[in-house]
Formats: C-alpha cells, sequence, structure tokens
C-alpha cells in the first residue's frame, strides 16, 4: 500500500500527489484560521485542497488539467466537501475575478520568482506558500505587509513545474 508511503506519488496527467510531510509543512506555513478564503495552485488529486477545505471558510482551486480537476470533484463531492470549488484554468494567472484571498497554496514550482499575478491576489496580511526555484527549490512564503511583499525561505522541496498556458 504506498498511500502510506511519505513520498511523492504518480497521478493521472503526468503529475504527482506530494509527500504527506510536505503537504503538512506548506499548511503550517500558510497559518490558515478558520475564516480563510484560501486560493489552491494546482488541485492534482484534491487532497491538498480537502485539507484545505477542512481548515478554512472557503476554498477555490485550479487545474489546468480538465481530466484532474473533474476527478477531484467527483471525489469532494462524494465527500461532501461544500467549501471547495474546482476550476479548470491557468494557475499562473490565479483567479483575480475571486481575490482576494487570505492564503494562496501553490503546488508546483514556480521557478525563480512568484508569479506577480499571484502575489497580487493576496489580502492585506495574506500569505502565499510555493515552492520556489529552478535546480534547487526551497519552500517560499510570501506575506503581503503595508510595506510590500515579504519573502522567507524554509525548506528544501522537488515539485512538478508550474506550466503557463493551455489547458488540457
Amino acid at each position: 500500500m504506498r498511500a502510506y508511503e511519505n513520498t511523492a506519488l504518480p497521478i493521472d496527467c503526468e503529475q504527482t500527489i506530494s509527500q504527506p510531510v510536505v503537504v503538512a509543512r506548506m499548511l503550517e506555513l500558510l497559518e490558515l484560521t478558520p475564516t480563510d478564503r484560501v486560493l489552491d495552485v494546482g488541485t492534482g488529486s484534491g487532497y491538498h485542497a480537502a485539507l484545505l477545505g477542512l481548515l478554512c471558510a472557503e476554498v477555490w482551486t485550479v487545474e489546468r488539467h480538465a481530466h484532474l480537476s473533474d476527478q477531484a470533484r467527483s471525489t469532494l463531492d462524494a465527500l461532501d466537501y461544500t467549501n471547495v470549488r474546482c476550476v479548470v484554468g491557468d494557475g499562473w494567472e490565479g483567479l483575480p475575478e475571486h481575490a482576494p484571498f487570505d492564503a494562496i497554496n501553490v503546488a508546483a514550482a514556480t521557478g525563480a520568482q512568484v508569479p506577480r499575478a499571484l502575489v497580487a491576489q493576496l489580502a492585506p496580511a495574506g500569505r502565499l506558500v510555493a515552492p520556489v526555484g529552478d535546480e534547487h527549490q526551497y519552500l517560499t512564503r510570501i506575506r503581503r505587509t503595508p510595506k510590500g511583499a515579504v519573502r522567507e525561505r524554509f525548506d528544501p522541496v522537488r515539485f512538478v513545474p508550474l506550466v503557463r498556458g493551455e489547458m488540457r
């Protein structure tokens, strides 16, 4: 039973589900509250969105692969997650029509820079957590403050890249 291994596992569309310890660390770094509105970029299987749905008031999760989004929606519906909404779209752009968000979780590597569109969708005091870097990736938290975005680097990680553009 590979579900109990602390390792990333493959899912459809050549994507992966993150290892449980990394998911837990990302949730910790987001500093979530029960009233938070959250954007989850990279729905994948829907596991991270489900956990966010347990911890927060409202979750929007965006996935570029329609097949993965449909599978996640079916699973979340079957488990009665009424506060999680699945959207097919370009995660690089986020969901500006539903912003601002108290927290943004990015479950794919952004490269050297976090997309500006995502940072712009943070509410005042909002937090964004993403794997940032090219050759070497680190969990990074960006916090929106009155003086601008403050960036903190944490644990080394390895994620699939956040892909821009065309949905599949």
